[in-house]
């Protein structure tokens, strides 16, 4: 049986993946903190540590590496290079010294920027925030290191969209339960186009890619497809919950301006409001990705974006667990 560590694997997409995976493998979860979840498989430690990364390496056949600092409000700002670019180094220095060379890396589609029409995996990166630029250089460290021995190492790099699903606490839920409440305004007309993708697709394609490990460098973006837009997405909550929200659109500017209010009540009392001028734009983006690359190398999603979206508002808005387990995120 192969031994697997999933490094960062007590989060979202961990936790997710671990139930789908663990009678396959031997795994290991190496996170900061302990999930909910798979304590008994569970080390903590830190990527930033590498005498921990190099002992807990050891024995293992590949590795996925998920963790990251991935929020917009994370302080200092320097953690995005601490943890997402020399923690990559150090797994990697890790994997060398136990001669693992197989990884997935879990990058993101922030290495693009916004409002870019369509970008596939040629793409030129663009990113506009630390988290981009630190996602970035770490898929840089990761080809230079392939590099060194592309005839018996194996890297894949999956971009994902943002990632949404049943316990998450991120923009997209966030998203559905502001429309959820009724109390919902659109900036801009809403024809602005979101890609997404739902976690179980995407611990399924993680799956998929695992059963497939072969020497050789391979970048995915994930999105499940067809996108949908603002006004869209609003007609499916409707439909799901039975409720009918008020179609008022706010103008983009004075969307921009309460964002940059926000961030300066944000400055004078050291809170983060639930609304700010990053916020505003991401919301007003067109954030679509072309994902023809992952959908037409033999994977089949077990679930559509609509299905994942109605899994959702029913899992949290109609029947919602009597626990209060959830993981932030995006």
């Amino acid at each position: 049986m192969t031994n697997l560590i999933l490094i960062g694997g007590s989060g979202f997409v961990g936790t997710r993946l671990t139930d789908m995976i663990k009678p396959e493998y031997n795994l290991k979860i190496f996170d900061k903190q302990p999930g909910p979840f798979h304590p008994e498989i569970t080390v903590i430690g830190d990527v930033r540590d590498q005498e921990i990364m190099n002992r807990e390496l050891s024995g293992q056949d590949a590795v996925v590496l998920l963790a990251a600092e991935h929020r917009d409000d994370v302080s200092p700002p320097s953690l995005y290079e601490d943890v997402n670019v020399q923690g990559a180094k150090n797994v990697l220095t890790a994997m060398d010294q136990n001669r693992v060379e197989k990884i997935i890396f879990f990058s993101s589609v922030a290495v693009y920027g916004l409002n870019k029409k369509n970008p596939d995996e040629q793409h030129p990166p663009d990113p506009f925030n630390h988290y981009g630029k630190s996602k970035w250089r770490a898929e840089e460290l990761l080809r230079e290191w392939y590099q060194h021995r592309p005839g018996t190492r194996s890297l894949t790099i999956i971009r994902p969209t943002v990632i949404f699903g049943e316990r998450n606490r991120g923009n997209v839920y966030n998203l559905l339960k502001q429309i959820a409440s009724r109390r919902f305004l659109i900036i801009g007309n809403g024809n602005n186009y979101k890609s997404m993708a739902y976690v179980a697709n995407v611990a399924a394609f993680v799956k998929y890619l695992l059963k497939r490990i072969t020497p050789g460098y391979q970048l995915f973006n994930y999105v499940d497809k067809p996108d949908v837009n603002m006004n869209q997405l609003v007609a499916l909550v409707e439909e799901n919950l039975g409720i009918r929200v008020p179609s008022v659109h706010l103008p983009y500017p004075m969307g921009m301006m309460i964002g940059y209010s926000s961030d300066l009540l944000a400055k004078l009392t050291g809170k983060t409001p639930a609304i700010t001028s990053v916020r505003v734009r991401k919301f007003c983006a067109t954030t679509q990705f072309d994902a023809t690359r992952a959908h037409q190398c033999g994977f089949i999603p077990p679930f559509s974006l609509e299905e994942g979206l109605s899994n959702t508002l029913r899992y949290e808005f109609v029947h919602p667990p009597r626990d209060e387990v959830t993981f932030v995120s995006e």
